[in-house]
């Protein structure tokens, strides 16, 4: 230190009495520093031995968990209980001690338990907080205990050498900061709380680095990655790139690591590692490294059941071919009725939510909602990319023009230009479909028109405000030139088209008479008057060329006029919604006495396609599509579910398979006829199913807690129970037929014995130990084993005759599965993408041959792999048809077809396996 002054000449007294005071602090710095490096390394020394010491401790305490769990499957326990004694504060650094202490009903002397001794059963029970062993997936230990926040491995299964340690389990409370003194005292004092040890999750948070040394410093890291000790288990990694955009933990398959001395994988979702054993045949041969192929075998789209008329119009239309166009989910069809043959479009990413044709019959727009994107499953529409670009564009609402011949694309117009879906489309018809008019759902419903053969993504000409209120139509006028006419709630607009691309409206006037809460439909007279539909069940006659009512025709239908539709010879078809009724009206809008109704089974009339000859087709709204003519009466040529289908059956030895969901009913079909056998109502939401053995009856599983056992050609009711009041998620038959597993959303596994021919059942036990709601069930061959995988990514293991859980899961590595449905299993690895959160596969599901697995996404995929699909990296053929989340895939008996079912698509697709 320098004292500001007089300049001095080194002679002077202040120059010498500087640079004595120098030296003498220089000399004080070193001593410093030597005590420091004296005290470090001290701390070093004493961590390295609590280190030591901890990890003798949890080996202890692994044996006495492991005696414990031996004793209690013979029926005994420990007269004894195992708990550190850590101290804190100024002598956290000191020993760790360990007492035995026995419970204080039995002040005996203490008992060292040798083996095969079985202690008495008369013990009274423990009063300290149990967790019960669950020896879930995150462990092979039996007192491994699923029920917390946090995942507990073995430490026997933690690796000698790890690249990049696990991460933390997120909490939902404040954590000290590791530098805090706080951080190692409260990480220590769990370990002396009261609770028995029976998880290796107390021991989560944990540091055993020395409060001098950085918890993240390469010295810190060596230590407790040089033992297995519980501490190794979860480390903040130090590098920040192990976490995502959103600061959550990455997940998935691409840092599994694989134990070749234990031979299993360890993979991690949502940051919660995944213990894996490979089956001793594979282990000593497995490369997780290695790339599997994709099978040789592909799936091809061979039908479609179900029809979207629940909450879309005017999607019904006549090809000239003789071929019905219309949608469902993200796939156009092409329905020939007289061959029973479909054809699909299917370059939609997500919901078709309308359609138009061309004037030349050959040309067909489709548009789309905001579709999501399948590599992170973000919505595009709420999180835009910075650059718009092939193939993220195809994820936004936009309209595809399609040759209906070829199938082949044209043009893709609108991207980056529509904010929601389109929910109207229409060709010009004057100048020969030159335009296009489309109307966005955003909430200003924008109108715009489009030359839409301009370049391949079209020209926007003009876009405006269509309405405050939702639009459910929008026409070009097919006789004046430049005119659109839109309506919807509580309105109907008249437009002009200039040629200067500008859009000008006039608002229909009521004149007095009542305004109707929605004008539903329009229609145009051979004379170019335009007609409307509304919710009042009246047709009313605009004048042309005006805004104006010119005639009001009362009482068409007993609530709203659902569509209306002009025949070659000038006669107007109208359907009602509530009433059901398709009826006729001559030129001068009278009734011609013509008249159809269509069954309660169908619904309502939704969309009308008249074609020649008086012939019919109908869209109904409750997803249906009927066909004929009001003379010889209307049938279903196609039948739908109406809400999220669940609940899907293959039948083990017939071509055909069960279908149900929230809609409250079943159907039996057939998938070569492509046509229902039986369909059934029930008194609630069914949420799961499955055949007998044998075929012959039929459990279905409900949304409250209640299943059904029907039989299966009579559908007379056999048997009713009830487990719970959560929904029955799965249910499977053992191969031999005698047993009947139910996973309950309630976390348990109930298990019954079937007698007198599935007449009766009695339930022989229950599964208990999952720590969240049972998703998947498995039988093994010989029926005595199951495996299950529940919400929070375990896969457990049972006895099936004693209910009892296996908690070596080594052990079951080389048992023999009946089917495998469970996605969480070392032979279904590759299934999982990076990034994969452990709900994304909703369903998996090996073919009887034993050579393929097929999956069903949250991202509307189905997925052909080749089984097993044990690699990490596995490729696999993906393919589109669903917009919604796939519930579930089930091979037929022959393997010959794939059928897979969507969820908020309300769909049923059936695939043909080439």
């Amino acid at each position: 230190m320098r004292i500001k002054g007089d300049d001095a000449g080194p002679s002077s007294p202040s120059a010498t009495s500087s640079v004595e005071f120098d030296e003498m602090m220089e000399a004080d710095n070193e001593s410093l520093r030597e005590r420091v490096a004296a005290l470090e390394q001290k701390a070093l020394t004493q961590t390295d031995e609590i280190v030591c010491l901890r990890s003798t401790l949890a080996d202890v305490l692994r044996r006495v968990n492991l005696l414990e769990g031996q004793l209690a499957s013979a029926g005994g326990s420990l007269p004894f209980r195992l708990q550190p004694q850590v101290q804190t504060g100024a002598a956290r650094n000191g020993p760790v001690r360990v007492s035995v202490s026995g419970p204080k009903e039995s002040p005996g002397p203490r008992l060292r338990p040798q083996p095969g001794m079985r202690l008495p059963s008369q013990l009274p029970q423990r009063r300290a907080v149990h967790y019960q062993s669950t020896g879930s997936l995150h462990s092979d230990s039996p007192s491994s205990a699923s029920g917390g926040g946090s995942p507990s491995p073995s430490p026997t299964h933690t690796p000698q050498q790890s690249a990049s340690p696990a991460p933390p389990s997120r909490s939902s409370g404040p954590t000290p900061t590791p530098q805090s003194p706080g951080h190692r005292a409260a990480a220590l004092s769990s370990l002396s709380l009261a609770k028995r040890w029976s998880s290796t999750g107390d021991f989560n948070g944990s540091s055993a680095c020395s409060p001098l040394t950085s918890p993240h410093s390469p010295m810190a890291a060596a230590s407790r990655l040089a033992t297995k000790s519980l501490f190794n288990l979860y480390m903040k990694p130090a590098n920040p790139q192990q976490y995502n955009h959103n600061n959550t933990y990455k997940h998935g398959v691409r840092d599994a690591i694989y134990n070749e001395e234990d031979g299993y994988v360890r993979m991690f979702l949502r940051g919660r590692p995944v213990i894996l054993h490979a089956p001793s045949d594979v282990a000593p041969s497995f490369e997780i490294t290695k790339v599997a192929t994709a099978p040789q075998q592909r799936l091809k789209l061979e039908w479609v059941y179900g029809y979207r008329g629940r909450d879309c119009r005017s999607n019904v239309f006549l090809l000239p071919t003789g071929e019905v166009v219309y949608f469902i989910a993200a796939a156009v069809v092409l329905l020939n009725i007289d061959e029973q043959s479909q054809r699909h479009y299917l370059g939609h990413t997500d919901d078709v939510k309308s359609l138009a044709i061309h004037p030349n019959k050959l040309l067909v727009a489709s548009g789309q909602t905001a579709g999501h994107d399948r590599k992170d499953g973000r919505s595009w529409r709420l999180n835009p990319p910075p650059d718009i670009t092939a193939p993220e564009a195809d994820y936004w609402p936009h309209v595809r023009i399609w040759n209906s011949v070829s199938l082949q694309t044209l043009h893709v117009i609108g991207i980056g230009d529509f904010e929601r879906s389109i929910c109207c489309l229409s060709f010009s018809k004057t100048d020969g479909g030159a335009l296009l008019c489309a109307v966005d759902e955003a909430p200003d419903h924008n109108i715009s028109v489009w030359d839409w053969q301009k370049g391949e993504r079209g020209h926007k000409i003009s876009e405006t405000k269509c309405s405050n209120d939702t639009v459910v139509a929008a026409e070009w006028h097919p006789v004046d030139r430049g005119v659109i006419v839109t309506c919807g709630k509580s309105h109907i607009a008249f437009w002009t088209h200039e040629l200067g691309g500008t859009l000008i409206k006039r608002n229909g006037i009521f004149e007095g008479r009542e305004k109707p809460k929605y004008v539903t439909c329009l229609a145009f007279s051979q004379n170019g008057e335009v007609l409307s539909g509304d919710s009042n069940g009246h047709i009313i006659v605009w004048v042309r060329g005006g805004n104006t009512v010119s005639k009001v025709v009362r009482g068409v239908h007993e609530g709203s006029v659902f569509c209306l539709a002009v025949t070659n010879e000038g006669q107007v078809i109208s359907g009602g919604g509530k009433d059901r009724r398709i009826v006729q009206l001559d030129h001068s809008l009278s009734s011609s006495g013509a008249s159809a109704q269509l069954s309660d089974e169908l619904g309502g009339v939704r969309a009308v396609a008249v074609g020649r000859g008086g012939r019919l087709v109908v869209g109904t709204t409750k997803n249906c599509l009927a066909a004929g003519s009001l003379a010889s009466g209307m049938a279903a040529v196609a039948i739908g579910h109406t809400e999220e289908v669940w609940a899907l059956a293959a039948h083990p030895s017939l071509p055909q398979f069960v279908s149900g969901g929230h809609d409250c009913c079943v159907r039996l079909w057939d998938s070569q006829s492509r046509s229902v056998v039986w369909s059934s109502d029930l008194p609630e939401r069914l949420q799961s199913a499955a055949f007998s053995p044998d075929g012959t009856v039929l459990v279905l599983g409900l949304c409250s807690g209640r299943w059904l056992v029907l039989h299966a050609e009579t559908r007379e009711l056999l048997v009713q129970m009830v487990d719970g009041n959560e929904p029955i998620q799965v249910v499977k038959f053992s191969p031999n037929g005698k047993l009947c597993a139910l996973g309950s959303r309630d976390n348990n596994i109930y298990v019954y014995q079937a007698s007198d021919e599935y007449r009766k059942f009695e339930r022989i036990g229950r599964c208990v130990g999952h720590s969240s709601f049972i998703t998947h069930l498995d039988w093994s061959e010989d029926g005595c084993y199951l495996q299950s995988n529940s919400g929070d990514y375990e896969l457990l293991y049972w006895n099936a005759s004693t209910c009892r859980q296996v908690t070596h899961s080594s052990d079951m590595r080389d048992v023999s599965w009946a089917t495998l449905s469970c996605p969480l299993n070392f032979s279904t690895l590759g299934v999982w993408p990076e990034g994969a959160d452990g709900t994304d596969v909703n369903s998996c599901e090996r073919s009887h041959s034993g050579k393929l697995l097929a999956t069903a996404d949250d991202f509307g995929k189905v997925k052909l792999y080749a089984y097993p699909a044990c690699q990490p990296r596995s490729l696999c053929h993906t393919y589109g048809g669903h917009s919604s989340h796939v519930t579930a895939v089930r091979f037929l008996n022959e393997d010959s077809r794939l059928i897979s079912t969507g969820g908020n698509d309300n769909s049923i697709m059936q695939w043909m396996v080439c």
